[in-house]
């Protein structure tokens, strides 16, 4: 497709700024350049944050109806264009277009959610008379870092709440999918006084740049659980507060009554939307004995049916792999896994061609210790694996780094609640996957993540503890 025609502006204090566009935005779908974006200085971010910072002192300051009111505002502008967003989300990102329009809507939805909730306050009188008030305070300017693979709505679980709560913002959207970010920011120009909501796009340095700053109170940050290291250790020198949502190895556990062809087909999609590239996917998947074969066996035939192409490809259910660095390493962990020795059940091949496309592949009950089991893909690639016993699959589920979610699939919900409840994991799916709500907390434990985003707990990490006395 074309190069688009859009200048996409970074909003800095209010202002859209008209610079070169420096960094190229591909399409992953065809490797074509589609646009070019700013590449945020240094001297721009303090500036950038300066404004944040003076503008910080009258946003604290507004009423929690005021700000509901502006962020319901929001929505409702992010909705009247939600078409347009959703077809930058799909050139961009890859996805299918009925899935980038849902992210969309997701944001909508999220947006007038978090709208609705309230900073508590706890009162108490003591024997004495004293009177003691506890409640929450915003930070100061808050420092909001998306990832590529949902990128709207990974930028609305911060921005949200963080505004909400009364913080002043700067969005940093990943160079590989900054688009729909920018452009949602110009929509958002005028709906916040002057600094209070800013988006900036850059290349490498711009993150570091960013949870290093002194100006910055808070970072939120949704990636990988190796640059969530770094963000820690970037954040601590001035004792920023941080929310991780980091990476995750999601065990599914499928029991033996169950309708195998049935929960394989759900598991699919949970294992293969967007390509596998979501941080809940279900990327170990343990079938019991005594179904495997049926269940590996569906599970195949789903992968060799699912179409695949670009987004906007009427029909389309698996995309691209959103980028070239994440492409090579889906590759190389297949090839790691052929030359292993074990044996697909569909895919393992990776086409010619341009974009950046990868077959669904499915692993046959490769060994716990082999590299598909034990890292995190973060693409199209699942292994299938055997158990026989309860007490060994919750072992081997749990014989992770990671702990962000896990699902169970079974007959008697009873059963399954008591084996998810042994699971090392923030959040857990009884025959289900992927469900997610703004009124409740998600959170990984392990090396998945630090705080929790969503619900009110969501809320409260963008705050302080105040207490009053007298």
């Amino acid at each position: 497709m074309e190069t688009m025609s859009a200048t996409f502006r970074p909003l800095s204090d209010g202002q859209l700024l008209d610079l070169p566009g420096t960094l190229p935005v591909l399409d992953p779908a065809t490797e074509e350049v589609i646009a070019h974006v700013p590449d945020c200085t240094s001297e721009l971010l303090d500036a950038t944050v300066q404004a944040a910072q003076a503008a910080f002192s009258g946003w604290s300051r507004t009423t929690q109806a005021h700000r509901r009111e502006r962020l319901e505002t929001l929505a409702a502008r992010v909705l009247e264009h939600a078409d347009e967003l959703a077809l930058l989300l799909t050139r961009e990102q890859g996805r299918p277009l009925a899935m980038a329009k849902s992210e969309v809507l997701g944001c909508v939805h999220w947006c007038r959610s978090f709208a609705q909730m309230a900073l508590p306050v706890a009162e108490r009188t003591d024997k004495s008379g004293m009177a003691w008030t506890t409640r929450r305070v915003p930070l100061g300017v808050v420092a909001a870092i998306a990832a590529w693979n949902f990128p709207l709505m990974l930028a609305f679980w911060k921005l949200a709440p963080a505004l909400m709560a009364g913080n002043t913002v700067i969005l940093k959207p990943s160079p590989f999918t900054p688009l729909a970010t920018l452009r949602m920011g110009e929509l958002a120009a005028n709906l916040f006084p002057p600094g209070v909501f800013n988006v900036l796009c850059g290349g490498d340095a711009l993150g570091p740049w960013l949870t290093a700053h002194p100006g910055i109170a808070k970072v939120a940050f949704t990636g990988s659980t190796a640059t969530g290291r770094r963000v820690m250790a970037s954040a601590a020198p001035t004792l920023k507060h941080v929310t991780l949502e980091l990476g995750g190895n999601d065990a599914a556990i499928v029991m033996p009554d169950v309708d195998p062809a049935k929960v394989a087909r759900k598991l699919f999609m949970g294992a293969f939307l967007n390509s596998g590239q979501v941080c809940i996917a279900a990327k170990r998947i343990y079938v019991h004995d005594a179904i495997y074969d049926a269940f590996a066996q569906a599970f195949a035939a789903a992968a060799h049916a699912v179409l695949m192409g670009p987004g906007t490809r009427e029909g389309v259910m698996l995309g691209p792999v959103q980028n070239r660095p994440q492409y090579e390493r889906v590759k190389e962990l297949i090839a790691a896994t052929k030359t292993a020795g074990h044996r697909f059940l569909a895919g393992g091949e990776v086409p010619e061609g341009p974009g950046y496309f990868i077959p669904p592949a499915v692993v046959d009950n490769p060994p716990d210790d082999a590299r598909v089991v034990v890292e995190e893909p973060f693409g199209p690639i699942v292994p299938l694996l055997r158990f026989s016993d309860v007490d060994e699959v919750v072992r081997r589920a749990n014989d992770s780094e990671f702990g962000l979610g896990g699902s169970v699939w079974s007959g008697d919900v009873e059963q399954a609640r008591a084996i998810g409840a042994r699971l090392e994991t923030g959040t857990v799916w009884i025959n289900s996957l992927h469900l997610l709500d703004p009124q409740s907390p998600f959170a990984g434990r392990k090396q998945s993540g630090i705080g929790a985003e969503n619900g009110v707990e969501g809320l409260l990490e963008y705050t302080a503890i105040q207490t009053m006395v007298g």
